[in-house]
């Protein structure tokens, strides 16, 4: 199983790193260093994004100090599918994005230690608009993201209390094309803009369990990612283009912008989150989250009408398991998950907040003799508004993750 383990790793890690910046289809994702992508596994995305909860059984990549509770070495993987209708004053259009590998990430205990890393999205770009007034015609487009290879290592201090720290190095680059065309004049304009990000940036976190009373237990988690400088180089191609009717179009002349270097800031993000429940059985929990994108600066070219502060997300959720021994009923083993969240993403365009919600549901599938499981989900939700000239996306995410488990760095015994 070890050998399986490694084998699958090194098969799916390339095609992450290839995969992964293939972009979210919101025009929201223009601003900043585009959309974020939700830093979790398809359970915790099931019951509204908690990471307050954690098991020895599932990975929890949201707070370092959970890898602390594994107990078995644990290989997860996961995909999405997303389908957003967007809503404006002018019409209505459907876009959808895939991605067959989402994140993937190794963990395994060495006695009160546990260690973990993997990649994981963090933003990602992937636009696409287009404007018609006075003649003019203006076609704007986006792509990549920011990507994040981890190590995390967690320790149990005692049978209630972990601590856990991580480091992460970003990565990736983001590109963005602005095209104008005027009636009746033969050529267009044609401006591209790339930034190539990478840097580190680190997250700490502490985990806190404790009988209330008999089959009651309280769960307490606290993460911090402190905010931190990543670079940026810079680069601008402007163009002379001519439009063809199909087909890319066609550069008439071309010449280079001198871009400095520059430095973008990763915001501070700080996650409190508690709740009850009964081992095996059920959990109920909240959760609060504030992430400093008030520290965001521009890339390499200005933004017109949008600002940003403080973000904020408060989620619920949790889940029920009939019963976890029943080896006689497999939909009594099942795990029910339930959640929602709403967002402030602290992005404001001509004065008006863009907003956030969403309401999930999951099912957790256990598979295989090593308490392996196959987690599926589907989350509803609504972002933006069709207020000031501004789009309203409705989206509907399917998500799907597997986590292989099995018992390592387990001695021999012979009789």
């Amino acid at each position: 199983m070890t050998k399986r383990f490694f084998l699958i790793a090194a098969l799916i890690f390339p095609m992450l790193a290839a995969t992964a910046q293939e972009g979210s289809p919101s025009p929201y994702s223009f601003y900043g260093i585009g959309t974020f992508q939700f830093k979790g596994t398809a359970s915790n995305r099931s019951m509204g994004g908690l990471s307050v909860f954690s098991d020895s059984i599932h990975i929890n990549f949201q707070n370092p100090a959970a890898y602390g509770n594994l107990n078995l070495t644990t290989f997860a993987i996961g995909g999405s599918h997303e389908s957003i209708k967007l809503k404006s004053n002018s019409g209505e259009s459907q876009v959808s994005n895939s991605s067959l590998v989402e994140y993937m990430a190794l963990a395994f205990p060495i006695k009160k230690f546990g260690v973990g890393f993997g990649l994981i999205p963090y933003s990602s770009v992937g636009y696409e608009l287009q404007k018609l007034e006075d003649d003019i015609l203006s076609q704007f487009s986006g792509s990549g993201g920011l990507n994040r290879v981890f190590l995390s290592v967690g320790y149990q201090i005692n049978e209630n209390l972990s601590l856990g720290a991580e480091a992460d190095y970003n990565f990736g680059n983001i590109q963005n094309k602005s095209l104008f065309y005027q009636d009746q004049i033969q050529f267009g304009t044609r401006e591209i803009n790339r930034s190539d990000l990478k840097g580190f940036s680190y997250n700490f976190g502490a985990q806190y369990k404790t009988k209330l009373k008999e089959n009651l237990q309280f769960h307490g988690a606290v993460s911090f990612s402190p905010s931190s400088q990543i670079d940026s180089e810079n680069y601008r191609h402007v163009a002379t283009v001519l439009l063809q009717s199909n087909g890319p179009e066609v550069v008439s002349d071309e010449v280079s912008v001198d871009v400095p270097e520059s430095k973008l800031t990763i915001p501070s993000e700080l996650i409190i989150g508690a709740g009850i429940g009964r081992e095996h059985k059920w959990f109920a929990g909240a959760e609060y989250s504030q992430i400093g994108t008030s520290d965001y600066s521009n890339r390499s070219f200005g933004i017109n009408g949008a600002s940003f502060s403080n973000a904020s997300r408060f989620a619920v959720g949790g889940f029920y398991i009939p019963d976890y021994n029943d080896i006689t009923n497999y939909i009594k083993r099942m795990t029910y998950r339930l959640g929602a969240r709403y967002e402030e993403t602290g992005l404001s365009l001509h004065g008006e907040d863009i907003n956030e919600f969403g309401i999930s549901f999951g099912l957790g599938l256990p598979i295989g003799r090593n308490i392996s499981n196959l987690n599926i989900g589907v989350e509803y939700g609504q972002r933006g508004t069709t207020q000031y000239d501004l789009v309203e996306e409705n989206f509907i995410n399917l998500f799907i993750g597997i986590s292989f488990n099995d018992l390592w760095f387990q001695k021999s015994k012979f009789n």
